[in-house]
C-alpha cells in the first residue's frame, strides 16, 4: 500500500488532478500537508468504486465486519501517539486534548458494534400460519463529510456505523485538515478493509457538490455549519430517496439557578465555553444567570478563573487549556463579533485579546449583552466568546434560553429537580444536562439537535440508524391459502 498519493480510490493511493490543497499548523503556519483535490473524473471514479463494491461487503456475515471494524480500533491504539500529534499540528490542538479525541474514537468501536446488535438486531416471530421477520438492507455508497474541529473522531463516529452496517463510504475531510483524513482512510487499509469500501477524497464544496449529485449516492452524512448543511438540502430537494443526516452546529444556552457552589459553577461554565477555543458545537455561546447573590457570586468567580485560564501553543510546557483556532481568519472574524456586541451597548467583562505570539490565538472573552436593545442575529460564534445575560428570575431565564432557532445542546447548573424537568420540556436541543456542562454528551446516547441545529438524524448511539433500511417480511415456507375465503376471490 503506497502511503505518497493525496486521495484513496478502490484501495490505490493516487496523486490528486485538481486544484492544489495545503494545510497549515495555526499555531506557526508551519506546513502540515501539501496536495491535490480530487478533480471531477477522479470524484466520479471513487463513486464508482464504491457502488461496485458495497454488495460484496453486505454480504458478508456481520462478524465478518465487526471483526474488521475491531481490527481498525486496534491500528488506532497502535497509532495513537502518532495520530495524536498529528491532530495537534493540523488543527491547533493542545496534546492533551488531541490524545483525548484519538481515546474517543477508539471507543467508538465497541460502542457502534453495541449498537448494531440493540439497534438493528434482525428479529422473527411466528405467526398463525407464517413468520414476521425485520431485517436491515444498507443504503448502499454513503457519502461522509467530515469538519475541522474534531477530524478523526466525527467522521468516525459516521464512517464505522457506515460500514459496519455494509455500506460503502465516500469520505471527504475538511480542506482544512486533509492529512488527518488521509491517516484515517491508510489506519482502515491496514486493517483489512477490502479496495472500495472506503475512498478518500480531498477538496472544497466543488468535490462534495460532485459526490451529491451522482446518482448512486445513498446517503449523505454532514457535520459542519448551518450555511452548509442548507446547501446540501437544497441540492436533495428533488432526491427524497438519499438519506440525509445533518449536524448544523448551535448557539447553546447555559443557565445558572442559585447553584449551591459557585466555585464549581465558574468550572463547568469555563469547561462549557472554552474548551477547544470555543470550536465545539455544543459550546456554550449564551450564559444566563439568574440575578441573586449566588448568581452575582459565579460571574464574579467565572472573571477570575478567566483571567487564569492558560492559553497558549500546543507545544508549551506546561501544556495549555485552550489552544489557537483554526487559522488567524477564523480570530478575526471572532474579534469582530466582539467589537460588533461592544458596539450594540455589550460591555466586556473580559475582553477577548489577540496574542503576540500568535495571530490565530485568542484569550477568551465575556460580554455582558444584557443592555443590548432589540432582536441581535442570531448565528454561532464559533470561538471563545461567552455572552453573558441576566434574567430576574428562574421562568425569565429558561424563556431566554428557549428564544433559539438552534437546538443543539443546553444545560442547567443549580436549580431544584422540578425546576430541571420544566428546563428539559421546555428548552429546545437535543443534548439537555443538569449540572454538566454543554460539551458533556454520551457517545452511549444519541446527539443530534433540531431546529436550526439538525434535521431529527440523531448520531452519538444512533448514528446506525442512518446506515440502513428496515425491511419488514411475513414469510410462510409453503403456499397454503386455508386462511382465505374462496368467495371472496
Amino acid at each position: 500500500m503506497s502511503e505518497s498519493g493525496d486521495l484513496i480510490i478502490d484501495g490505490e493511493s493516487i496523486r490528486g488532478a485538481g486544484g492544489r490543497l495545503e494545510s497549515h499548523n495555526p499555531a506557526d503556519g508551519s506546513l502540515v500537508w501539501s496536495g491535490h483535490a480530487a478533480d471531477a473524473a477522479q470524484t466520479t471514479r471513487a463513486v464508482a468504486a464504491a457502488a461496485a463494491a458495497w454488495e460484496s461487503w453486505a454480504e458478508r456475515p456481520v462478524e465478518q465486519r465487526v471483526e474488521v471494524v475491531r481490527s481498525f480500533g486496534e491500528q488506532l491504539e497502535s497509532a495513537a501517539d502518532a495520530l495524536a500529534e498529528l491532530i495537534s499540528r493540523e488543527v491547533g490542538k493542545p496534546r492533551w486534548e488531541a490524545r483525548a479525541e484519538v481515546a474517543t474514537s477508539r471507543a467508538k468501536v465497541e460502542l457502534t458494534i453495541r449498537a448494531l446488535r440493540e439497534r438493528r438486531a434482525e428479529q422473527a416471530k411466528e405467526l398463525a400460519g407464517g413468520r414476521a421477520e425485520l431485517r436491515f438492507r444498507p443504503l448502499g455508497v454513503v457519502l461522509v463529510l467530515g469538519p475541522f474541529n474534531f477530524p478523526a473522531h466525527l467522521p468516525g463516529g459516521q464512517i464505522i456505523p457506515a460500514i459496519l452496517s455494509g455500506n460503502a463510504v465516500v469520505f471527504k475531510p475538511s480542506e482544512l485538515t486533509p492529512a488527518v483524513g488521509l491517516r484515517i482512510v491508510e489506519l482502515w487499509q491496514r486493517a483489512g478493509l477490502p479496495p472500495g469500501i472506503l475512498n478518500l477524497l480531498q477538496g472544497g464544496p466543488d468535490v462534495a457538490q460532485t459526490v451529491i449529485g451522482d446518482p448512486r449516492i445513498g446517503g449523505v452524512m454532514f457535520t459542519g455549519s448551518r450555511r452548509a448543511g442548507v446547501a446540501i438540502h437544497q441540492q436533495l430537494a428533488s432526491r427524497p430517496e438519499v438519506l440525509l443526516a445533518l449536524e448544523m452546529g448551535g448557539n447553546s444556552p447555559l443557565v445558572v439557578a442559585s447553584p449551591n457552589d459557585p466555585r464549581a459553577a465558574s468550572g463547568m461554565i469555563v469547561a462549557s465555553a472554552f474548551v477547544t477555543a470555543g470550536q465545539r458545537c455544543t459550546c456554550a455561546r449564551r450564559l444566563i444567570v439568574v440575578d441573586d447573590a449566588e448568581g452575582q457570586a459565579v460571574v464574579e468567580r467565572l472573571v477570575e478563573r478567566i483571567a487564569r485560564l492558560r492559553v497558549g501553543l500546543p507545544q508549551d510546557d506546561p501544556e495549555p487549556y485552550i489552544g489557537p483556532l483554526i487559522s488567524a481568519r477564523a480570530a478575526e472574524k471572532m474579534l469582530d463579533a466582539q467589537q460588533q456586541l461592544i458596539a450594540a451597548g455589550g460591555v466586556p467583562l473580559v475582553e477577548m485579546q489577540r496574542s503576540s505570539r500568535c495571530p490565530a490565538l485568542l484569550s477568551p472573552g465575556l460580554v455582558d449583552v444584557t443592555s443590548i436593545s432589540g432582536e441581535r442575529e442570531e448565528e454561532e460564534l464559533f470561538g471563545p466568546l461567552l455572552q453573558l445575560e441576566w434574567a430576574a428570575d428562574f421562568p425569565a431565564a429558561v424563556a431566554l434560553a428557549s428564544a433559539t432557532r438552534f437546538g443543539l445542546a443546553a444545560a442547567l447548573i443549580g436549580g431544584s429537580a422540578e425546576q430541571f424537568e420544566r428546563f428539559r420540556r421546555r428548552v429546545p436541543a437535543g443534548v439537555v444536562n443538569w449540572n454538566r456542562q454543554t460539551t458533556g454528551a454520551s457517545g452511549a446516547l444519541p446527539f443530534g439537535g433540531i431546529g436550526h441545529s439538525g434535521n431529527h438524524r440523531p448520531a452519538g448511539f444512533w448514528a446506525i440508524d442512518a446506515c440502513s433500511d428496515a425491511v419488514a417480511s411475513v414469510v410462510s415456507e409453503t403456499v397454503n391459502d386455508d386462511e382465505f375465503d374462496r368467495s371472496q376471490l
